[in-house]
């Protein structure tokens, strides 16, 4: 199994755990990290991912953040495909770094990309003839699978 993470799913753990959603959220990327050691799930990382991480102001929650994406197993770098799937991504609504997310995910040949982004899984709901990489919760994509 390939799993893509978008950043909100890295930034999960270190949000406000008193609400419901945020913390089933963080529960399931939790059990998805730990079954990358117990199992042949991996989780396919990119420079953008780097890049987004880099962005980070709270310097704590990037060294976690930091410390979480050391994990990975797999570094897309981009390239001019990519680009071009990106730029392509744009035109249907995504934002520019999401695109370029979807586009490394999609390049990498990934299961399934996995976010807390409610906007992104509704555009993928209503695009999917132009995404082709299943976009998801991770609280949905875990009680499918295990």
């Amino acid at each position: 199994m390939r799993i893509y993470f978008s950043v909100c799913c890295l930034n999960r753990p270190f949000d406000n755990q008193t609400y419901d959603r945020i913390h089933l959220e963080t529960e399931s990327i939790v059990i998805i990290l730990n079954k990358t050691f117990t199992s042949n799930w991996k989780i396919i990382s990119s420079e953008v991912v780097d890049f987004e991480i880099s962005k980070i102001p709270d310097p704590f929650r990037k060294k976690k953040v930091e410390i979480i994406s050391s994990i990975f197993v797999e570094k897309i770098h981009l390239n001019e495909e990519i680009i071009l799937k990106a730029k392509s991504l744009e035109k249907i609504g995504i934002k520019p770094i999401d695109a370029l997310h979807i586009s490394c995910a999609i390049y990498a040949e990934v299961d399934v990309y996995l976010t807390t982004d409610d906007f992104l899984i509704k555009k993928y709901e209503e695009e999917k003839n132009h995404i082709t990489v299943r976009i998801v919760n991770p609280v949905e994509w875990l009680v499918e699978v295990i």
